[in-house]
């Protein structure tokens, strides 16, 4: 690690996780030591958010954007940064969200700073995209800062992996929850102080959901906590994504699914028990947050996350490996007086798939002059789903194939599945609840101009 010049805090984080990974511990989680939340620990903004929209638009120039944006989208087989895929009418994630960010500045009158944290994987594709926005600077606040890395541990003897064919595969982003050890030892948390910025709203770089809310950011000034958590109702599209719960003495902690035993992963999963989920839009307090770092020597002391893979992910046959991470939204359990919101589902608009990226180019959604993603006021459904057959669609390349002259009208579509190699036409619609199968080997085309509202099942010639 030294020789990778990593600053010393890093190591001295690293160390103190690996302290925890060398005594056996597991970073679970388990059901019997936690309770569920229920509607009454989550205060429900939405009817009063528009009472704070004032409260919201005075502290507006004291709140900084920061993004998290090291994400490769390698489960869509991508090889650069996810935020930069095209998705709106011309516009990628990061672009939307420097436009709106733009507008918000323009609209009040006001500095926001919007601040990116890339992985070293994203970095150099996002610092050449970022030379299309001169102005996007404020004062001597970076725009880009980096997320660290930490080393693989090899699950049998617990010493640094080694991959000789590609060292790069030696190293793991350490988790969101390296934002805070980032923010400091990349001077930016020093500096959004020293130029009076009070709070920041952190996310991710592929929810356009997560626009700065004068509304959300007023509520949270008014309740004066360090730090609150947007939930929303869970579905059973949000099964695997992580959510907080309470311990034993009324605490708030955040059980991500590796913290889950597999034993009792049914119950993590069971919406009924759990109903609210992390939609990873967190608020901070960033006095308060200083002052919790300097009173912990730098080190929040997040729950662990031990994450078991292989050094090469794409390869089973390679080394078992431990990767050492902490979760952005597990800080909830490190102040005191953290706190929840629930808040609409327009918030959390996630592409962690293909299936997510068809709906979100689709016209199901649509991107307003200010730079919000809204669903289609004309959309027949108010919930939509999509579940593309992975080996045709899976990887982007793939998936951009098949939908070369332009994905289908999905506005008045309300669940649409494709089994098979299928490949469309221009203008086609989808209306209602839709399944394609192609059972054959060779490519089913639809042809230009054609409405889908039944099932269509083309047999093995």
């Amino acid at each position: 690690m030294r020789s990778e010049k990593l600053p010393q805090l890093v190591l001295d984080t690293f160390k103190y996780y690996y302290l925890k990974l060398a005594k056996g511990e597991t970073g679970y989680i388990y059901s019997k030591d936690i309770l569920p939340l229920v509607p009454s620990d989550v205060p429900s903004a939405d009817q009063e958010l528009q009472t704070y929209d004032k409260e919201g638009a005075s502290v507006l120039g004291k709140t900084a954007v920061i993004k998290l944006n090291g994400g490769l989208g390698t489960s869509m087989g991508l090889d650069k940064a996810k935020s930069l895929i095209v998705v709106k009418d011309g516009f990628s994630f990061l672009d939307i969200s420097i436009k709106k960010t733009f507008f918000l500045r323009e609209k009040y009158g006001v500095e926001i700073p919007i601040i990116l944290m890339n992985s070293f994987n994203t970095d150099t594709d996002t610092i050449e995209h970022l030379k299309k926005y001169p102005g996007i600077q404020i004062h001597d606040i970076p725009v880009r800062f980096l997320q660290h890395k930490y080393p693989k541990v090899l699950q049998e003897t617990l010493e640094p992996a080694r991959y000789p064919e590609n060292p790069r595969l030696e190293w793991n982003p350490p988790g969101h929850g390296d934002i805070y050890s980032a923010l400091v030892t990349s001077g930016i948390l020093e500096r959004l102080l020293r130029r009076g910025f009070q709070y920041a709203m952190l996310s991710n770089a592929d929810n356009l959901g997560a626009v700065l809310d004068t509304c959300i950011l007023g509520y949270f000034a008014k309740k004066n906590v360090s730090f609150m958590m947007e939930v929303a109702d869970r579905t059973e599209m949000d099964k695997k994504g992580g959510f907080p719960v309470k311990t034993k003495s009324g605490k708030l902690i955040l059980w991500e699914t590796a913290q889950c035993p597999s034993d009792e992963i049914d119950m993590y999963i069971d919406t009924n028990t759990h109903h609210y989920f992390n939609a990873n839009n967190l608020w901070i307090n960033l006095k308060k947050l200083n002052d919790i770092l300097k009173k912990k020597g730098n080190i929040l002391g997040l729950p662990l996350i031990r994450n078991t893979k292989t050094v090469n992910p794409k390869d089973k046959t390679t080394a078992k490996v431990f990767q050492i991470e902490t979760a952005m939204g597990a800080a909830i359990a490190v102040f005191e007086d953290s706190a929840t919101v629930k808040v609409s589902r327009k918030r959390f608009v996630p592409v962690k798939k293909c299936d997510e990226l068809l709906i979100l180019l689709s016209d199901y959604f649509k991107l307003t002059n200010e730079f919000d993603i809204i669903k289609n006021p004309e959309r027949s459904h108010e919930t939509i789903m999509a579940q593309l057959d992975e080996k045709y669609f899976g990887q982007i390349e793939d998936f951009l194939k098949r939908f070369e002259n332009g994905v289908p009208s999905l506005v008045q579509c309300e669940k649409l599945k494709i089994s098979g190699d299928v490949r469309f036409g221009r203008n086609i619609c989808i209306r209602g609840k839709v399944e394609i199968i192609n059972q054959g080997e060779t490519p089913y085309y639809i042809k230009n101009n054609t409405i889908i509202d039944k099932n269509i099942t083309i047999n093995d010639a």
